[in-house]
C-alpha cells in the first residue's frame, strides 16, 4: 500500500530533531524549476506565488540563496501544516518511522514525489501554479508521480496498486490521470452529514488526515479493510455511505 498526502505551505528548517535518509528521486527535475524560479524577476515570481509581499520577499530570497544539497530538513517535518502537526512524526518510534518511509509518499510541485525522510529545503511552489515557460506543473510531472509511487510496491497484486488518497484534489489529479484499470485506488473522506449529505469541512479533515496516518503507522496496516478501524478525532466508518473507490468517516 502506498499513501499519498499534500505538502503545506509553510516549511522551516530543522537539521536537530531528525536525521534525512535519503534523497529526492527527481532531483535533476528539480533542479530544472529551480533555474526557472531563480531566473524570475521579483514581479513575476509574487505572481507565480499569488501572495502578499512580505511572503514573497521571503521566498524570492530563498530561491536566490537556494542550494538543494545543503542545510536539509526531512520533509515530513519541515512541512508545517495542520495534517503534519496532527502526524506528529517527530515522536514515532522506530516501526512507525520506517512504515511511514515505506508507505508514504508527500506529493510536490517542486519535487515531484517525497518520501518522509527526503532531505528538503523551504519552497514555494503549488502544483497549480501558472508556470508559463514549461506549460504547465501538471504537464512537466507528466506520468512520473504514478510511476514512482507505484514503482516497488510491495502491495502489488498482479500488475494492480493498492493507493490510499489522503491528498487534495490539486494533488491527487496528478495520480488519478494515469491509474490502470487493475489499481486499487481508495480516497478517504472525512465529513459530517449536513440534509443528507456527506460535507467535509477543510481544516477537520487536514486534522483527520494526520491522524489516519499515525493510525496506519502504529498498528502497521497493510490493507484497505484496516483502514475501516480508524476512530479518531470523534470520526466513525460508515459502511453504508462507503464503496470499493471511497471510504466515508463520519463525526
Amino acid at each position: 500500500m502506498r499513501i499519498i498526502i499534500s505538502p503545506a505551505k509553510k516549511m522551516n528548517t530543522d537539521t536537530d530533531t531528525l536525521e534525512c535518509r535519503s534523497v529526492p528521486v527527481f532531483l535533476e527535475q528539480t533542479e530544472e524549476l529551480l533555474r526557472w524560479l531563480k531566473g524570475l524577476t521579483f514581479v513575476q515570481a509574487k505572481k507565480l506565488w499569488n501572495c502578499n509581499e512580505k511572503i514573497a520577499e521571503q521566498n524570492y530570497k530563498r530561491v536566490q540563496e537556494m542550494a538543494l544539497g545543503k542545510n536539509l530538513t526531512p520533509a515530513v517535518i519541515s512541512y508545517e501544516g495542520i495534517q503534519y502537526q496532527y502526524m506528529a512524526p517527530a515522536v514515532f518510534g522506530g516501526a512507525q518511522t520506517d512504515y511511514i518511509q515505506e508507505h508514504l509518499r508527500i506529493l510536490s510541485g517542486f519535487y515531484g514525489v517525497l518520501r518522509p525522510f527526503d532531505g528538503v529545503t523551504p519552497y514555494r511552489l503549488e502544483m497549480q501554479a501558472k508556470a508559463s515557460d514549461k506549460g504547465n506543473l501538471y504537464q512537466f510531472w507528466g506520468d512520473r508521480l504514478y510511476r514512482e509511487i507505484t514503482r516497488d510496491d510491495g502491495s502489488a497484486q498482479g500488475n494492480g496498486h493498492l493507493i490510499l488518497n489522503l491528498a487534495s484534489k490539486e494533488y491527487s489529479k496528478c495520480v488519478e490521470k494515469y491509474l490502470r484499470s487493475e489499481d486499487a485506488y481508495l480516497t478517504v473522506i472525512f465529513g459530517e452529514l449536513s440534509d443528507g449529505k456527506v460535507k467535509q469541512k477543510g481544516t477537520y479533515a487536514k486534522m483527520a488526515r494526520g491522524e489516519m496516518v499515525r493510525y496506519l503507522a502504529e498498528n502497521n496496516i497493510e490493507e484497505a479493510e484496516g483502514i475501516k478501524g480508524f476512530d479518531r478525532l470523534g470520526y466513525r466508518f460508515e459502511e453504508g455511505l462507503s464503496g470499493e473507490r471511497e471510504y466515508v468517516f463520519l463525526r
